[in-house]
């Protein structure tokens, strides 16, 4: 308690850096993943990417974000063994962001696509095992995330190939594909708007005291849905055929018409992370600030107050201006190429796999379901059309995410133990 006392202002501030450094992170490499496709199939350019992201993160940090975050991430460790040392937890949520800091520059230096959930969660594990004990660890959790290495690309792998074949199905290879692009379009923005819409009523909104049964959520998504459609179908309405590129791309006025789909999908992925994973990256952060506020209590569950939404929606926007354009060239453009049928299909079917776990408790992440998707719209194409050297780096990446964020957080645990006991 008395290290909490007298430290207490530094920790703050140090507090305050370390947790825009992770968000940064977050924006340079998970953000980005949303966006790379967009980007990739030519829909929007990087400056539209990253307006996008500006607005649509805030939106959904501050709609749906929720106002309390869970500081033990997903049962991670035991906080039982911190009650008489709060300054456990605070050297621990210190030394996790400043470790998961570090991981996703150096993987977003990369254009490494890695999982930020993954990168805290390791840091988590590395601090808890220098300094409380291997036991204080729920290594069943851990099992959960190792699985979901092969869960989470297979998911949404399987989900953009089936999405990519119907495209093929009842456009492609109809006799008059440019009508149907524009008879099916809006069904498919409606699926965009209700899919998303879901997202948010399912996992968002409960501390705006807005409270929904299933069938609820159901309907208003369903509203919500029809809404994008039309708006869908105006923008769709728009797009006229060009004879000229046709003669040198069957499919070019086909394409053209997915391309202001394209800003939905953007938009809805954007919506959808800040509404879920903005206030996973800064709990940290709000954990350290909970224990300094009290005085030393050490809580499972700490206030997330405006102010640090306020740093984590400006953190991740500035990471993902920065630096995020490497791994928008990774998703976008190394994996195979996209086109905006292609990049509609993967966004549509991650954000799909995401509200299908979300609504289960599937131990999925969504940077590897997003990776898997543009995988499975690869493979529509056959096997040839992936690089599968850029898949191994991206694979090998997911496997070293949670030993170097535990090497990282012990070694800046005893750092920072040193520094201040």
């Amino acid at each position: 308690m008395e290290i909490i006392n007298e430290w207490g202002s530094v920790f703050l501030i140090l507090a305050i850096l370390f947790g825009f450094f992770m968000t940064w992170g977050i924006g340079a490499n998970d953000v980005a993943n949303a966006m790379g496709t967009s980007v990739g199939s030519g829909a929007i350019t990087v400056k539209q990417a990253i307006l996008i992201a500006a607005i649509c993160e805030f939106a959904g940090a501050f709609i749906a974000g929720g106002n309390v975050t869970s500081t033990i991430r997903s049962g991670i460790i035991d906080s039982a063994a911190m009650v008489d040392q709060p300054e456990l937890m605070v050297y621990g949520m210190l030394a996790a962001l400043l470790a998961a800091g570090i991981w996703l520059m150096l993987a977003s230096a990369r254009g490494w696509p890695v999982s930020t959930t993954h990168s805290i969660v390791g840091a988590i594990v590395g601090f808890a095992i220098a300094g409380i004990g291997i036991d204080s660890v729920h290594w069943g959790t851990i099992g959960q995330i190792v699985a979901s290495w092969v869960v989470s690309p297979v998911l949404g792998g399987v989900a953009a190939l089936l999405i990519m074949l119907s495209i093929r199905r009842l456009i492609l290879d109809a006799e008059n594909p440019f009508r149907q692009a524009k008879r099916w379009g809006p069904i498919y923005v409606f699926l965009v708007g209700w899919i998303v819409s879901l997202v948010t009523l399912f996992k968002g909104l409960k501390h705006l005291d807005f409270h929904l049964t299933s069938l609820e959520s159901f309907g208003l998504a369903t509203l919500i849905g029809i809404v994008t459609a039309l708006i869908g179908k105006f923008l769709i309405d728009r797009v006229q055929m060009d004879e000229r590129a046709d003669r040198v791309f069957h499919y070019a006025s086909v394409e053209k018409t997915f391309t202001p789909m394209m800003i939905f999908t953007a938009c809805a992925m954007a919506f959808a992370h800040g509404s879920n994973d903005v206030a996973n990256g800064i709990g940290p952060l709000a954990a350290v600030v909970s224990v300094v506020q009290s005085g030393g209590m050490v809580a499972q569950k700490a206030q997330l107050p405006l102010w640090i939404l306020t740093l984590g929606g400006v953190g991740i926007v500035i990471g993902l201006a920065t630096m995020g354009y490497r791994v928008m060239q990774t998703i976008g453009t190394k994996i195979t190429e996209l086109t905006p049928t292609r990049g509609f299909s993967a966004t549509l079917a991650a954000a799909a796999v995401v509200v299908l776990a979300s609504k289960t408790g599937l131990p999925v992440s969504t940077t590897h379901i997003a990776v898997g998707a543009v995988m499975g719209v690869g493979l529509s194409r056959g096997i040839a059309a992936l690089d599968l050297r850029v898949i191994g780096n991206i694979v090998v990446s997911w496997v070293i995410t949670l030993p170097a964020g535990a090497v990282l957080a012990a070694l800046f645990f005893y750092l920072f133990k040193a520094i201040f006991s």
